[in-house]
């Protein structure tokens, strides 16, 4: 256990890039955590796995798109302290991917330029990182 007695949860996202500027974020669906919240996607990083594959096979299985890592460029990172979880995690920009994004497990997708998403209720780990996508389009 950590000194501070939470769990670190590790996690990775990406921040899909249209090329009109567009960021494609996630609604978390109902009976999930942090339920109607908006979210870059990805998931957690299962033992053994690398970020950058994290967020190849989270994409794949949630967005149905496909993501060469060389596509994946590292961007930023957010640790935030939750109640009962400390949260880390890494974040890539993508701007290349196969296919078109479909939610697989019952969330809604919405393009989103970075100024309007200080407008939709996000989680507290992915607040930080509006400032830096905007300062990045």
């Amino acid at each position: 256990m950590p000194p501070s007695g939470l769990k670190l949860v590790l996690v990775a996202a990406a921040a899909l890039i249209d090329p009109d500027g567009r960021v494609l974020l996630a609604q978390r669906p109902q009976g999930k955590s942090m339920a109607g919240m908006w979210e870059f996607p990805g998931g957690k990083i299962e033992p053994g796995e690398r970020p950058e594959e994290t967020v190849i096979r989270e994409l794949r299985e949630e967005l149905a798109i496909g993501i060469q890592e060389a596509c994946l460029a590292p961007f930023t990172f957010a640790s935030h302290r939750y109640d009962d979880f400390h949260l880390l995690m890494p974040v890539f920009v993508c701007r290349r991917w196969e296919g078109q994004p479909m939610p697989k497990e019952g969330q809604t997708l919405a393009w989103v330029r970075p100024r309007e998403m200080r407008d939709l209720p996000m989680p507290p780990a992915d607040v930080p990182l509006i400032a830096q996508l905007r300062d990045l389009i």
